[in-house]
Order: structure tokens, then sequence, then C-alpha cells
């Protein structure tokens, strides 16, 4: 969703430099102008002064101006921490023993271990996710279940099978994991 998000945001900022910065050059080079242009030759102002002290006298005027640069500040910040916070882990550092370490795709980490999870009795599809820190990653995962799949015996399957083979594999002290459960849909069973 940040993907959607930063493009539209990109393609409305772009576009509206874009369409200001015709209107202003059309303005400036003099080129012939319909009637309702905001500019209307080379000499003209953006904003004139007129329209500069046109609100000033107003009460309400003041804390608008700020109350709307307030909530522009505040989604700016919200879309940089956005950008910053990484929502899956790139990478993960093994310790091979050498002293140099390794690093370990996380996506990778990640297909292997819904590979081996959707491999277990009961679940139709698994979708994993590693966020964290590199040396401590930690695993979102979600199961669909099967009608017939025994939550508990699933759920411990997991973890002593999947998970542990995921964190031996990687070198891991530990890997914790948060594990969500759904059940599959199934249509109802007719008696004849």
């Amino acid at each position: 969703m940040l993907r959607c998000v930063n493009r539209l945001l990109l393609g409305l900022a772009g576009a509206v430099l874009v369409c200001g910065g015709g209107a202003v050059l059309a303005a400036a080079t003099g080129l012939s102008t319909p009637s309702w242009w905001p500019w209307y030759g080379p000499r003209d102002v953006l904003v004139s002064t007129a329209d500069r002290a046109r609100w000033r006298d107003e009460s309400w005027w003041w804390p608008s101006v700020v109350a709307g640069l307030a909530v522009l500040v505040v989604l700016a910040l919200w879309l940089l921490l956005a950008q910053l916070r990484r929502a899956r882990l790139a990478e993960i550092l093994v310790d091979s023993g050498d002293g140099a370490g390794a690093r370990l795709r996380g996506r990778a980490l990640e297909e292997v271990l819904e590979r081996e999870t959707e491999s277990l009795e009961g679940v139709e599809r698994a979708r994993i996710r590693l966020t964290g820190r590199p040396r401590r990653p930690e695993g979102k995962v979600r199961l669909r279940l099967e009608p017939f799949a025994s939550p508990d015996r699933t759920l411990t399957r997991l973890t002593s099978e999947a998970v542990v083979h995921a964190r031996d594999s990687a070198g891991l002290a530990s890997l914790p994991a948060e594990v969500r459960l759904r059940a599959a849909g199934h249509g109802a069973r007719r008696v004849t």
C-alpha cells in the first residue's frame, strides 16, 4: 500500500508542479493567454499586494493557516517514517563461524519456511513475513487451515518443526513467531 501512496503523491505533486510551471512560463513569455488565466504578462506578479493583505484582518485566517500547515507537517512526517520503516527484513546476518559472517536474503528464508509450513498436515496456505533486526529476526505467520485441521496440533508442529528448522539453518539463537490462524471456508455437507 505504501508503494501505491508513494506513486499517487509523486504523480499528484508532479502534475501540480508541471501545470503551475507551465502557466507561469506561458505568462512570462508573453504568449496569448485566455481571459480566465491568472497571469497576464511578463510584468505580472504571482501574488499581488492586495491578495497578500486580503485575509490578514480576518480572525479566522491565521489559525486556519497554522492548522493547515500543521496537518501538512504531520502528514509529511508520517510519510517519512513510513519510508524508513521496513515492512520486510531484507537480509539476515548469519554467523558462519569464520568471524566474517554471511548474509541471507530474508525473502529466501520466508519462501522456504512457507513451503515447509504448507507441507504440514492441515495447512491450506501459509504466508510468512520476517521483521525485526538482521541479527534478531521475528516471524509473522498467517495460516489458513483446512476444515479438518486441529489448530493445536498444527501450531505444535509449526513451532517444533518448521520454525526450528529455519532457526537452525540460519544459525539464529531464537526465532520468535507470531502466528495467526484462520479456518478455510467450506460448503455445508448435504444429507440425503
